[in-house]
């Protein structure tokens, strides 16, 4: 039987002191993923050369949709659980949970599927010449027979997570990269296996995490437990987790939409150097971002089981304090990016053609990211609310409805440059549309405390 004690810490602990409790583990969690997410680059960098990264960047919108997938997915059924836990209903949580793992595996294949169908055809799609498909063929042909173990991963971690258990999300999040940079080196260089080599090793990091995650809810050591009969779909239960977790899989999609063009732009304007440019920046930008994405995988729990509790005042302040703290956090980041910009590209490429563009690109992207918090706060809250129109609305604003129509207007006044200045233009745009929308749904929450209207009203 679930332990219904394991779910009061929600409820009961001071929310500054819960977040922390939830956050720290979390953002320890996706710095360690996004450090060999660095690896693997520097890596290939190292190993393979300029192509070689050039290769990496193309393949990486293939890899947010497959990460999309089980955010899709895991975000979605998490937001549904941890209010089911909430309001008491753990038959609908455990529901929501074998509901999950159906999903997962019916998506994996059809990607997995798909993408070796049509593998050379997406990859030149996403902006690969001549020079780069045959890197970009090498790692992509590998890294799809992991497609299973990655969305298992990601759906099944946001689980673990709407309980609470973030330690336990955070050692799923170490063994993967720890077994990802252990073995990297020796298929890339003691191997000499190149791009397939650090596909490899990606692959068997994935197979290991879904292993431990397996094991765990094996044990009995979670609070949800599933029947067979959990793994047949509920139609109200996965159209509720397909438009909850939309917002999560709209903003890896369009970040893959972005990076498409960005490709293609970049190769237009500056060639196999300028995708390799941002091969390099993406890493660094991503390994920045991913802390705050911790803060917001602690918001999602605690906001959602309180709002599902009707104890609106709480979500409100955690929403407050995750704002606070990621701001301060992304301050942080931004003077490191622009300071360090410099030493943090030469980890990567002796190229100096490569660093000298690169460093200039990263310091142009960090400008207003110190902005950057606020924004995925916005997005997460309206997602633990379990309201998917202006979550999706608020992921999609960033890198959709300001990024893209800059990065392809801007560069015909700008030139190269003004594909980078895109950046912090649709961060100061994205933002101030979050604040206007979260003043709005604070006066809503407001309204609802004063009328105690129930939580679904």
């Amino acid at each position: 039987m679930p332990d219904p004690v394991r779910n009061h810490i929600l409820a009961d602990t001071d929310i500054g002191a819960l977040l922390w409790r939830l956050s720290i583990p979390a953002t320890v969690g996706m710095a360690v993923m996004a450090t060999y997410n660095l690896v693997d680059a520097i890596f290939i960098g190292r190993g393979v050369g300029t192509l070689g990264i050039a290769g990496l960047a193309i393949c990486f919108p293939v890899q947010l949709i497959i990460l999309a997938i089980g955010q899709l997915i895991g975000m979605g059924g998490a937001s549904i659980i941890s209010r089911a836990l909430g309001a008491g209903d753990e038959a609908r949580a455990h529901r929501a949970f074998g509901n999950v793992l159906t999903l997962t595996f019916l998506f994996a294949a059809t990607l997995t599927t798909g993408g070796f169908v049509f593998l050379d055809e997406l990859l030149r799609i996403f902006g690969a010449t001549e020079e780069i498909l045959p890197y970009a063929r090498d790692y992509l042909s590998v890294i799809l027979w992991g497609t299973a173990f990655r969305t298992y991963a990601m759906s099944h971690n946001n689980i673990i997570r709407s309980e609470g258990r973030a330690k336990v999300a955070m050692t799923v999040m170490f063994i993967g990269a720890g077994v990802n940079i252990a073995l990297d080196p020796i298929f890339i260089f003691g191997l000499g296996m190149g791009m397939r080599g650090a596909a490899l090793a990606t692959v068997l990091a994935q197979a290991c995490t879904t292993t431990f995650i397996v094991i765990y809810f094996a044990s009995g050591r979670s609070s949800l437990s599933m029947r067979l009969s959990d793994l047949r779909l509920s139609l109200p239960i996965v159209r509720e987790t397909l438009a909850v977790g939309a917002s999560s899989f709209g903003r890896m999609v369009a970040g893959s939409a972005v990076v498409v063009i960005l490709n293609r732009t970049l190769g237009h304007y500056g060639g196999n150097i300028a995708i390799a440019t941002y091969g390099i920046l993406n890493r660094l930008i991503h390994f920045a971002f991913m802390p705050m994405l911790g803060f917001s995988q602690a918001l999602q729990p605690v906001a959602g089981y309180n709002y599902g509790a009707r104890q609106f005042d709480r979500a409100k302040r955690a929403l407050r304090i995750s704002s606070f703290r990621s701001t301060v956090f992304a301050v942080g980041a931004f003077g490191v990016l622009v300071v360090f910009a410099r030493p943090l590209v030469q980890l990567f490429t002796r190229d100096r053609e490569l660093i000298e563009l690169s460093v200039t690109a990263l310091r142009t992207i960090a400008m207003a990211f110190p902005m950057v918090g606020i924004q995925i706060m916005g997005a997460t809250m309206f997602l633990a609310l379990g309201r998917a129109g202006p979550a999706l609305f608020l992921t999609l604003s960033r890198q959709i409805i300001f990024l893209i129509p800059l990065v392809l207007v801007l560069p015909l006044v700008m030139g190269l440059n003004g594909v980078f200045v895109a950046f912090p233009i649709a961060d100061v745009l994205a933002t101030a549309v979050t604040v206007l929308m979260l003043a709005r749904e604070f006066a809503r929450l407001n309204r609802m405390e004063e009328a105690q209207v129930p939580a679904d009203g």
